[in-house]
């Protein structure tokens, strides 16, 4: 491979906002895999964020690489895995195993599909100097003729429709709006982007909790939800806690820590089985190859108040931000009729706009 951009590069990133900023260029927030891809020629590499290789776990994806993309090229982008009508995170992380056959058998059954919104070569020439207002146009006019696989993501320099964007694409599985500004070249492990991503909170049943890796206090509570059935099902965690804020957690929970966690609600957390029928802390993770770390059981007696952005499916997608205690709130009344449903939006229809030239 012989590139004038090569691996690693590392992508550009974005820091939190509360509002959209103005004059700038808006995208919707992918929730996926972020990916550079390089290809020349038959060559093909996917570098994941933090560099490694994806490409095994995507091999439908290095096929529509070679048939959708331009000869010689680098682009930034999002691997997702979407089906009706709005993407599932979950699944893609399944594609995360060590067995090739596995793998395989996934990607017949539900490949994946690349949005490309940055082009940081084509050809013989480097554009990560360049400003995105030359290298967007760039990247459409490239991948003009581009899909089924292979999509551009929908762009506008509206803010008024980037807020509208904001609100109606949550309903298709996406978590927020990017702002990227039009004059800056493509800065590398930078911070260089905006990102404004959906803010809500939930009551939460504190049900156990893990230790901190240094062994000081609590390093993330264990959240609960009540389903329709009257079972509690892990839903996440909440984490980020000072070190005197774990060390005073430790002591505030300490009351509720159950000698015998056998009649804890998630006591089979060990048993394969018991994690196929429903949700509890503990699943193997595709990340690590094994089970999740041990955790203290606590009688689910506190309910605390957690901020949150996203749900994907069941649980929330990422760690919830702790708010406050709730000794008003009995843990029996937490369930999921309090989470808001994002109204319905259709993937397709937002694919549909990244055909479109920019508005």
């Amino acid at each position: 491979m012989d590139l004038p951009v090569m691996p690693p590069v590392q992508p550009m990133l974005a820091k939190a906002v509360d509002e959209i900023p103005a004059g700038m260029h808006y995208e919707a927030k992918w929730d996926g895999f972020r990916a550079i891809v390089f290809r020349d020629g038959a060559e093909v590499e996917v570098a994941s964020r933090t560099g490694k290789s994806l490409a095994r776990y995507f091999p439908e994806l290095l096929d529509a690489f070679r048939a959708e993309l331009p000869a010689r090229c680098v682009l930034d982008g999002e691997i997702v895995l979407a089906h009706d009508g709005r993407l599932h995170f979950e699944e893609l992380q399944e594609r995360i195993h060590p067995a090739a056959s596995r793998v395989r058998k996934l990607a017949a059954e539900n490949p994946a599909t690349f949005i490309a919104f940055d082009l940081l070569a084509l050809g013989d020439e480097a554009l990560i100097g360049q400003p995105l207002a030359v290298r967007r146009p760039a990247l459409v006019r490239e991948l003009a003729g581009a899909g089924p696989w292979v999509h551009v993501a929908p762009a506008t320099t509206d803010r008024e429709l980037a807020g509208t964007w904001f609100t109606r694409f949550e309903g298709a599985g996406l978590d927020g709006i990017v702002a990227k500004p039009l004059d800056q070249p493509y800065r590398p492990g930078v911070r260089a982007m905006f990102k404004i991503k959906h803010g809500r909170t939930a009551d939460c049943v504190v049900a156990g909790y893990r230790e901190h890796k240094d062994g000081q206090g609590v390093g993330s509570l264990l959240l609960g939800l009540y389903d329709a059935a009257g079972t509690l099902q892990h839903v996440g965690v909440c984490a980020s806690f000072t070190a005197a804020r774990r060390r005073e957690l430790a002591t505030e929970l300490a009351p509720l820590r159950l000698t015998d966690p056998s009649a804890h609600p998630w006591a089979a957390w060990t048993e394969e089985s018991a994690h196929q029928a429903g949700r509890m802390p503990g699943a193997p993770s595709r990340w690590s190859g094994g089970k999740d770390p041990d955790w203290v059981a606590l009688r689910p007696e506190r309910v605390c108040e957690v901020a949150y952005d996203h749900m994907e499916g069941t649980r929330f997608r990422h760690t919830t931000r702790f708010q406050r205690w709730r000794p008003d709130r009995t843990p029996q009344s937490c369930d999921y009729s309090q989470l808001e449903e994002p109204v319905g939006y259709h993937l397709a229809q937002l694919l549909d706009d990244g055909r479109s030239p920019d508005r």
